[in-house]
């Protein structure tokens, strides 16, 4: 079983991830942002030092490498969750093309690269995830728990208007691009699985039921 947690930064992936895996006794995939060399970057460059050092596209290479060996232990090993994956990655790095960070050029090099990544995955016994937990919330929820989270490079005020835009077309690609499994959708506008026990438990049974293991 490969289940796939992904949604809006800030919204509680890595929290979502850690409790499904203990419950399904599974190992986390976790997304690379720790020993990220190039995210601080990303976030804290001026525009001029954003178009001369191509941030976003080395972002989306690093990230595009790292998903890419994620999925394929996950594929091939039982009982893993991811946190984030590569199927996501192609959203932002369209996002970050249709905002002028990205050049058309540079977004059809990462789309080749992809194209060849999903094909070896066609490749594998077990083709896609299980399930898609998407976390969903209001912006003023994902802005709150970015803030909450604490990591300096990402709360600085000029980035808002770039949240704003990644989550404002979030939906539109969970529901009507993504295909690779069922998804289901988290409500964390309601829902606090960190501090709340009694939500925490409603996350497993609902991911249970969706997963017909009840």
């Amino acid at each position: 079983m490969v289940i796939v947690v992904g949604g809006m930064i800030g919204l509680g992936k890595t929290s979502v991830s850690e409790i499904i895996a203990k419950e399904f006794n599974s190992k986390v995939f976790y997304e690379s942002v720790e020993d990220n060399p190039i995210l601080p970057l990303f976030y804290n460059s001026t525009d001029e030092e954003i178009k001369l050092n191509r941030y976003p596209f080395l972002l989306q290479l690093f990230f595009l490498d790292k998903r890419f060996k994620s999925i394929k232990q996950a594929l091939t090993s039982k009982n893993n969750v991811l946190d984030r994956s590569i199927y996501e990655d192609w959203y932002f790095c369209k996002r970050n093309m249709d905002l002028g960070r990205i050049s058309e050029l540079e977004m059809s090099v990462y789309e080749s690269l992809l194209n060849n990544m999903m094909e070896e995955l066609d490749e594998l016994p077990k083709k896609s995830p299980d399930i898609f937990i998407y976390l969903r919330g209001s912006f003023d929820t994902v802005i709150n728990r970015i803030k909450m989270r604490g990591r300096s490079y990402e709360i600085d005020n000029k980035l808002v208007d770039y949240y704003r835009y990644i989550w404002e077309g979030y939906d539109d690609w969970m529901y009507n691009v993504y295909s690779k499994s069922s998804v289901l959708t988290i409500d964390m506008d309601n829902m606090d699985v960190v501090n709340n026990f009694e939500d925490r438990n409603n996350l497993i049974k609902i991911v249970k039921e969706k997963l017909c293991l009840d």
